[in-house]
């Protein structure tokens, strides 16, 4: 991902299109959370994921992008295992992660440019 331009523009992309999903449920003051463990385990493979995809690279710019991730499935697998997590809560997570969302399409695009060429001596 780091210095290629098609993964940090498709990470941009899909960060950009979480960041306005968690904004549009606060302004439509939706504050529906999904509590099933489906949705739990779902967080757990998503966060085992980015947590491996962070350890197993050398490019400080993914490390930074992929642990904010991290930190946002962390925090939606938190509010799943909640089952009686007040409405305000849920708000002001929707607001945080919407914010994390935004920081990882500002670090996806960080990692975008030239491509290193390898060459063998």
């Amino acid at each position: 991902m780091c210095r290629t331009s098609l993964w940090g523009g498709l990470g941009f992309l899909a960060c950009a299109y979480f960041a306005w999903s968690a904004f549009g449920h606060v302004f439509r003051n939706s504050f529906f959370w999904a509590h099933d463990a489906w949705t739990a385990a779902t967080y757990v493979v998503w966060v085992v994921l980015l947590t491996a995809l962070m350890l197993d690279n050398h490019c400080w710019r993914e490390r930074f992008f992929f642990g904010t991730l991290v930190i946002n499935f962390l925090i939606g697998f938190g509010l799943t295992l909640w089952r009686t997590v007040p409405d305000q809560t849920i708000r002001t997570a929707r607001i945080w992660t919407g914010v994390l969302w935004a920081l990882a399409g500002v670090l996806s695009l960080a990692t975008v440019g030239r491509e290193k060429k390898f060459t063998q001596n």
